[in-house]
């Protein structure tokens, strides 16, 4: 596995990608997450609303009891509404710059993750690299996809956070997160992965989804991957 520093976003070669493509490969699709669902689905801005709306309850049941004044608990009120706009700034900021800065790029030979707020990274993930591709759904036609690395590859789940499967940590699976259109890239990636799979070795095997952390893997014969469209 190489996972590798490159150089600025504005002088690469090809966008999203640290060099230029051989001749026998092409690119088939490049995207970016979706900052909004980088903020509610792997940040949990909804836990952090519910967090701030339950000690701002708590606050107020408190100031009853003990016969708090009315201006006391505003003052309480505000304070924690201040907090929760601190907390929900900061990770709106924080979402957007991982759009900003990731490019996910599919070809007909890999996956190039694109990715780092602070320090440009590619992590370059080749399909005879890749043991199970799995799908999660978030909601509509929003998900994740992730790849299982064959047992000799290894990815640092910490450098790789958040384009990373949750609770995945011995064998991390990168992942391409908070795709808005994640049905129609995860057909592409699981024909185009079959494919190269079958040409290589006869047979494919993948995931077709996983509904949050429950994955089942299981062979696709290729028959069926050349049906999606």
């Amino acid at each position: 596995m190489r996972q590798f520093v490159v150089r600025e976003h504005e002088i690469e070669p090809v966008p999203g990608l640290p060099g230029h493509l051989p001749d026998d490969e092409r690119v088939l699709w490049q995207g970016r997450p979706s900052w909004k669902l980088i903020a509610r689905h792997t940040l949990k801005t909804r836990w952090i609303a519910a967090y701030f709306a339950l000690i701002s309850a708590w606050s107020i049941g408190t100031g009853l009891t003990e016969g708090e004044t009315a201006a006391g608990m505003a003052a309480s009120i505000v304070i924690f509404s201040i907090m929760a706009f601190a907390v929900f700034a900061l990770a709106s900021i924080y979402a957007w710059a991982v759009e900003k800065t990731t490019v996910y790029t599919v070809t007909n030979k890999r996956v190039v993750i694109r990715f780092g707020v602070a320090l440009s990274m590619s992590l370059n993930l080749p399909f005879k690299q890749i043991e199970t591709i799995a799908f999660g759904k978030l909601n509509g036609e929003a998900g994740n996809l992730a790849f299982a690395l064959k047992p000799d590859q290894r990815v640092s789940w910490l450098m790789q956070w958040p384009h990373v499967r949750g609770w995945r940590f011995a064998r991390a699976e990168p992942s391409m997160i908070a795709l808005q259109d994640a049905q129609k890239v995860a057909d592409l990636v699981v024909l185009s992965f079959s494919q190269f799979t079958a040409e290589n070795s006869g047979h494919a095997r993948v995931t077709r989804r996983f509904e949050g952390e429950s994955a089942r893997k299981h062979p696709i014969p290729t028959e069926e991957v050349r049906s999606i469209s």
